[in-house]
Formats: structure tokens, C-alpha cells, sequence
């Protein structure tokens, strides 16, 4: 299968690497020393039990154009980088090329094929002039929610720190042809994946994590573990996802943890700092 990465970052550089060792065509887009890196020695990812991983791709370039049209678009690039490139995703994209988005967060198709009362509604606020739903076909979209953690270590080295699983599902609950087709992709490059037939209260269920944890982490430099066991940082992250979970709520969503679970998961994944304390220190 021809994939590209889009941002070949913590995540889209982990991904690409086990994707392209699996035997699939990988092509990479970054930018800088990174890019350079990658194009050089190839894309090296360092697992949690010290096992490393070098993959070449099949092409690594800073021109999305440069790819061809994929049979996978893996949009892995940060969630304020995606206007950037929203307008040369069309030429990509082939009529039976799928897209999967793998920010944290509400992403701004939320209401695409929703079904409820608020279907086919844009977030103003996520996609401002409109650019991302003009640009990248919603109909094209499988979310997926990302659970592993990782980082950039050094200019084309990935550094694993826990997790290796991306629950998947159409936007309208189907289990189509498609999604069964990602999904054998995914667990053949060697992660966990499920199908899911609501794939929105697992974005809320990773959500719940990112919206506390990561501003908490920004602004007192702590890691998970830290804010977890200091007795009012972690209050302040209960009160956060009591406040999410009624609005999630009221769009009928069901989470299937508790929050004393979900701070306890973060716990778990111990001195992790988390993406937004590492943009904050890489300036």
C-alpha cells in the first residue's frame, strides 16, 4: 500500500517506521534537520524496552505534492501546521484513497456524518476560513485515536515511551470494507488496534487526558506521573474532565472509564512529558 506521513513527528515517525518495515510503501513529509535526517540514515525508532528499529522509506521530501497519490494519507502533523498544508492534499488524493487524522483533540470534522442534531455542522473555531473542510474530503476521514507515547529524541531518531494501540472507526459507525482493510494494516506493522462503531467517545476518552494534563504540563513543567500524584495539580485535572465530560455529555457521548480511572492510566505511564511541555521547552 502507498501511505505518506504527513509530519513525521513522535507519532507519524513511529508509525511510519513500523508501517515501512511491514513492507509497505512509506513517504515521508518534514521539514529541516529532521527531514534531512531521515533522508540520510532513513527513519530510526528506539522502542520502550530499548530495541531499535531503522527503516528506509520510500521517499522523504518537504513537497506533499512530491508523494503521488496515496491509497493513505496519515495526517500526523500538528493540529496548527494543517492549514499549511490542507490545500496540496488534493493532490494526493485518489478516488479510493483514505485519510486518517491522528491530532489530539476535537478535530474539526467532529459533526461530519454525525447523524445528530448538529450533522454536518463546522467548528468555526477549529477550521476558521474553512480551509481544512474545502480541502480534505470528510468523506475520505477514518478517525483514529492514538494512545502510544513518544517523542523526537534527536533529527530523525523516535523515542518510544509506552502504548502501542489506535482504535479506529467510520465517522458514521459502519464497519466498511475500508476500515477492516486499515485495521489489518495497523495490527500487521505490529500495533493493537479495534474497531469501534463510536469512534467520537474514544476521542473524548483521550481528550479527557489531553485537555487536563497537557496545559497542566505546559505550565508547570511536570510530567504525568508529577501532576497525577501532587495532591492539587491532580484535583485541578478532575475538576477539567468533570467539566469535559458534561459537555461530551450533552452530545451523547458515554465514557467507559471513570476519571479516577483515567488519571490513574496517566499515573501508570509514569516521568512522561507530555507534547505540549515538550513544544513549550523546544521554544
Amino acid at each position: 500500500m502507498k501511505i505518506c506521513v504527513v509530519g513525521a513527528g513522535a507519532i507519524g515517525g513511529l508509525m511510519g517506521t513500523k508501517l515501512a518495515l511491514s513492507g509497505e510503501e512509506v513517504t515521508v513529509i518534514d521539514q529541516g534537520a529532521h527531514l534531512q535526517a531521515i533522508q540520510e540514515n532513513g527513519l530510526k525508532l528506539i522502542w520502550q524496552d530499548g530495541t531499535e528499529y531503522v527503516a528506509e522509506v520510500a521517499k522523504a521530501t518537504d513537497k506533499v505534492e512530491d508523494a503521488g497519490v496515496q491509497d493513505l494519507i496519515i495526517l500526523s502533523l500538528k493540529a496548527h501546521y494543517l492549514e499549511q498544508v490542507a490545500k496540496q492534499i488534493p493532490k494526493i488524493t485518489g478516488p479510493d484513497t483514505m485519510i486518517v487524522t491522528v491530532q489530539n483533540g476535537i478535530p474539526w470534522w467532529y459533526f461530519h456524518n454525525h447523524g445528530g442534531e448538529f450533522d454536518a455542522r463546522p467548528i468555526e473555531s477549529l477550521d476558521p476560513d474553512g480551509v481544512l473542510g474545502k480541502n480534505i474530503d470528510a468523506d475520505k476521514i477514518i478517525g483514529c485515536v492514538v494512545y502510544p507515547a513518544g517523542a523526537v529524541s534527536a533529527p530523525g531518531v523516535i523515542h518510544h515511551v509506552e502504548g502501542d494501540r489506535f482504535p479506529i472507526g467510520e465517522l458514521d459507525g459502519s464497519e466498511s470494507e475500508r476500515v477492516r482493510k486499515l485495521y489489518d494494516l495497523l495490527v500487521n506493522a505490529g500495533f493493537r488496534s479495534r474497531i469501534l462503531d463510536d469512534i467520537r467517545s474514544e476521542i473524548w476518552l483521550k481528550a479527557w487526558g489531553n485537555l487536563s494534563f497537557n496545559p497542566i504540563s505546559a505550565l508547570t513543567h511536570a510530567t504525568l506521573v508529577d501532576i497525577c500524584q501532587f495532591a492539587e495539580t491532580r484535583k485541578l485535572a478532575e475538576t477539567m474532565m468533570t467539566e469535559a465530560q458534561a459537555i461530551a455529555e450533552k452530545l451523547g457521548i458515554t465514557f467507559r472509564h471513570t476519571i479516577e480511572k483515567r488519571i490513574a492510566g496517566a499515573e501508570g505511564v509514569g516521568a512522561h512529558k507530555t507534547s505540549m511541555l515538550q513544544d513549550v521547552e523546544s521554544g
